[in-house]
């Protein structure tokens, strides 16, 4: 099996593992859906009338000029708002900063169909704020449509640029803007000239995310955009047609979004590789105190963003102890609403929690080891290991979740309705968070070190567990923290896959707010919000850091 010579240890094992692995659980799902996708019926011949019907319907072609419109003129919003956001932060004092981060890191996990239904509940036709302006004889703007979408969107994204170019800033060397003050650049002219374009890739890989999470998101234009088709919502109203299920179409569309995706990605790659420098770091930026007009300014700036982006969250939390009969609100407040969740969902809740606790527990495990075969072991398997570790950045989880249900809703290997399969999309599609993190503190970490521990008698598996894994560990629990955060958050791919006995709080929140229960929506969301506060609380605790690497 193995030629002479080649020697078989514990880290050619995790090699077939990690093969097996992403060729079970990514691999064929991908082929398979490829597959669909130029078929009309099973087993029929090779055909493209999917993606004519795709490009000649305007209903279809609509809705990819709505997805890429409505992401796109997200994503510019979101770096004009993130951008001069984490300049003021990183080079000025400000007060309250690490609050302010941390209310920016809530706001920016948690899901965004979740701020589309806050701001429904302030600002749609029987909102608070728009019976307020009504009583004045006031007409706000509709929040509904694409207005609506790019609201949700940018209050909920632009904590994405936020955090990568805060991260960039930080290691700006404080000498180059001083050389170009010398040079007569002071002010704007010195952020444009000197600052941006250092931070231009970072800047670009955070937009990449931005407009990629906001392609893929299926709940907020859902919930709030009324007509407003997208691509996403088309990939779930083809798989639960009313006329039946059409996974060969539903597959072109997929192909046609994955397509889209990667054409970003790719092109983001190709800008930043060209625009890329190298910094010392010797001199990093030391934030100045801003007077007068400015430092008003830089605090109103900075406090108004963060208050907009977690008031959607600061209103749920608030109307959640407001009583209820399921459907209407009513008078008085109490803990009404959470006693009905803990009676009629708990299964959800307890649902939600079992298989993140799995999903975290089987991320760790391999995302450690992954993340030590392409940080240590440099040949073509760990490169292309690597590939198919971040692969799933760039499927949207409404088309995971199909071509997890099209591969194993038959023998000789059934999946479909049982939580394997959940726990199997919730490990493939948040394993790059922990494997990041690992491989980042894995290559400060010098090799050196494993080579004295194999001198000394050590095999390759002892000198890992023993050796290399308790250096890991700051990387391992951070990794492991995001991952577990947007585990129990995670609603597109569940939607596809989830039955009555598999629902987790996040399909239960979302079942509720489309059918107007919002009392029990608003307790679930709560309990959601917690734990997410939770789990920040532990990560800062157990790591000792005030940010959380993206």
């Amino acid at each position: 099996m193995f030629k002479k010579g080649v020697r078989f240890d514990f880290w050619s094992f995790v090699g077939i593992v990690s093969i097996v692995f992403f060729g079970m659980f990514l691999i064929i799902p991908v082929a398979r859906m490829l597959i669909y996708s130029f078929q009309t019926a099973e087993g029929a011949s090779f055909s493209l009338d999917n993606f004519v019907k795709f490009f000649s319907r305007p209903y279809y072609s609509v809705a990819l000029k709505n997805s890429v419109a409505v992401v796109f003129c997200a994503t510019v919003l979101v770096t004009l708002i993130g951008v001069p956001l984490a300049y003021i932060n990183t080079n000025f004092i400000i007060k309250g900063k690490r609050f302010v981060d941390i209310l920016i890191i809530i706001s920016m996990l948690s899901p965004p169909f979740l701020g589309a239904y806050s701001w429904i509940l302030m600002l749609g036709r029987n909102g608070v704020i728009t019976n307020f302006f009504k009583a004045l004889g006031i007409k706000i703007p509709s929040i509904y449509g694409f207005g609506g979408i790019l609201l949700v969107f940018t209050l909920k994204l632009f904590p994405y640029i936020y955090m990568y170019t805060k991260g960039a800033l930080k290691k700006v060397d404080a000498s180059l803007g001083e050389a170009a003050e010398s040079l007569g650049y002071h002010g704007i002219q010195k952020v444009v000239k000197v600052s941006l374009p250092l931070v231009l890739p970072t800047i670009l890989a955070g937009g990449t995310i931005v407009f990629l999470r906001a392609f893929a998101d299926y709940g907020t234009p859902r919930l709030i955009g009324e007509g407003y088709s997208t691509l996403p919502v088309i990939i779930y109203q083809e798989w639960v047609s009313e006329t039946g299920t059409n996974a060969y179409f539903a597959s072109a569309v997929a192909v046609i979004m994955m397509a889209v995706a990667a054409i970003v990605f790719s092109l983001q790659k190709y800008i930043s590789n060209r625009k890329n420098y190298t910094m010392s770091m010797l001199n990093p930026p030391k934030a100045k105190k801003l007077k007068g007009i400015s430092n008003v300014l830089a605090h109103a700036y900075v406090y108004l963003i963060v208050f907009l982006a977690t008031l959607p969250q600061i209103y749920i939390i608030a109307i959640s102890f407001r009583n209820s009969n399921g459907i209407m609100w009513t008078e008085g407040y109490g803990f009404g609403n959470y006693t009905t969740v803990f009676k009629k969902s708990l299964s959800s809740i307890t649902n939600t929690f079992k298989y993140a606790i799995i999903s975290i527990i089987i991320v760790i495990i391999l995302g450690t080891l992954f993340a030590y075969l392409t940080v240590r072991r440099k040949n073509l398997l760990s490169k292309l290991l690597d590939i198919f570790i971040m692969f799933p950045y760039v499927i949207p989880g409404t088309i995971f979740g199909l071509i997890l249900l099209m591969s194993y809703n038959k023998p000789p290997l059934i999946l479909s309705g049982t939580a394997a399969i959940i726990i199997i999309s919730y490990v493939v599609r948040r394993m790059p968070y922990t494997v990041r993190s690992s491989a980042a503190i894995l290559r400060q970490i010098s090799p050196s070190i494993d080579e004295a521990s194999t001198s000394l008698g050590y095999g390759s598996m002892q000198t890992f567990f023993n050796v290399t894994m308790p250096v890991m560990v700051p990387g391992i629990v951070s990794g492991a923290i995001l991952s577990w955060i947007t585990i129990i958050n995670e609603l597109s791919s569940t939607l596809m896959l989830y039955t009555g006995k598999t629902q987790t709080m996040t399909v239960t929140i979302f079942q509720e707010i489309s059918r107007g229960g919002y009392g029990t929506a608003s307790a679930l969301s709560t309990i959601l919000t917690i734990t997410m506060v939770a789990s920040l609380l532990l990560f800062f605790k157990l790591t000792n850091s005030e940010d959380i690497d993206l």
